[in-house]
């Protein structure tokens, strides 16, 4: 895999710039959940370390060591209309579990694609313009080429296979020993770290019509992500150690993006589930949005109920949670169908179900 540049987030910070150059105090905390749920399988207990609390459509925020990390930023309310391509718009349905002037500080954004059901005309507008985004290169080009004041200026963009760590500030890092080699031991700091590596998407499937897409540009590229949490073992002496060998994983989530059942998604296991690295968490988009709308639904672009099992047999994550499934009038495959087909494959113990503003609490592993 390439590598790209790493970028360091100091999780301490209690302000933030507003568009106008000022500073105003934010929110210090998310909303109470309305229920907090945890691994069917495992019994909710007070040593959880990290929650993913579910604002609506794909836009969830991920809390561990400090920092919140933001998917798919949508905050739209019911009756709001995005546009979708040429010709295509869709109306939000529901309302997001929390405003988006609301919020309280965001360290990262991590962005399938530059579509408006996933960034919309609000944030666009509002986000302070040095938060931190990776993202597909298309919409990097989008975001950062916006003029003077208005363009994004900490966008990070990789494309599928590539990767990059997010190292974040410990204000109390701890001390830990290892040993180089059997007579020398060397002191390093454990630091919390996130890697973050493009997956492949598409919105439209293998053959022509992927390729006329392509050409025409109608429906923009997505990614997926694999999001690993952990540590890095930051030597004091020995700095030989590359980046990617002092990284520890202790928790990895795929979180699918908008993006069809397709061929490419056949390397993911290889690599990871396959490889002695298993997947712990998946986040899967469904809602089998139509285009160009409910009334003419002519091509579906994001996995539907039948296509979502298909992934989850492939990847086979230890935990699955649905999002992306029935906040706007463009997604005809309801949550109910996935239930349904979850059932019908046995694996109703390996599924949480969030409504929105229900969180799901998580142990990182220590290395």
């Amino acid at each position: 895999m390439n590598s790209k540049p790493s970028i360091t987030i100091d999780p301490s910070h209690k302000q933030a710039p507003t568009r106008d150059g000022s500073t105003t105090t934010l929110k210090q905390h998310l909303p109470s959940a309305k229920s907090s749920q945890s691994h069917p399988a495992q019994a909710a207990t007070s040593d959880s370390n990290a929650k993913l609390f579910f604002v609506g459509t794909a836009t969830t925020i991920l809390e561990w060591q400090g920092i919140r990390l933001m998917t798919d930023p949508n905050f739209l309310h019911a009756g709001d209309h995005v546009h979708l391509g040429p010709g295509v718009t869709a109306t939000r349905q529901t309302n997001p579990a929390v405003d988006l002037h609301d919020l309280p500080h965001i360290d990262l954004v991590l962005l399938s694609h530059y579509h408006a059901d996933h960034f919309d005309q609000e944030v666009e507008a509002s986000l302070r313009r040095d938060l931190p985004i990776i993202t597909t290169p298309h919409a990097h080009t989008h975001l950062t080429s916006k003029g003077e004041g208005e363009s994004f200026t900490a966008v990070h963009a990789l494309d599928a296979w590539e990767d990059m760590f997010v190292n974040i500030i410990d204000r109390n890092p701890t001390p830990s020993t290892t040993a180089a080699s059997s007579s020398t031991p060397t002191s390093r700091s454990r630091r919390p770290c996130l890697r973050v590596t493009g997956m492949p998407g598409k919105h439209v499937g293998d053959g022509l019509l992927s390729k006329a897409n392509d050409i025409l540009g109608a429906v923009p590229p997505t990614n997926g992500w694999i999001l690993e949490l952990g540590h890095s073992l930051s030597a004091d002496a020995d700095t030989s150690l590359a980046e990617s060998e002092a990284f520890h994983c202790g928790y990895r989530i795929y979180i699918s993006g908008d993006t069809l059942y397709v061929k490419d998604l056949e390397k993911i296991p290889e690599l990871y589930t396959h490889a002695g690295k298993p997947i712990d968490l998946m986040l899967i988009h469904l809602g089998g949005t139509t285009i160009p709308g409910p009334h003419m639904p002519l091509i579906m672009v994001t996995m539907d109920a039948k296509q979502g099992v298909q992934l989850v047999k492939l990847v086979r994550p230890d935990l699955t949670i649905p999002i992306h499934y029935d906040d706007y009038d463009a997604f005809l495959s309801p949550l109910s169908d996935f239930k349904t087909e979850m059932s019908q494959a046995g694996l109703d113990d390996k599924v949480v179900y969030l409504d929105r503003g229900d969180e799901f609490q998580f142990s990182v592993r220590d290395p």
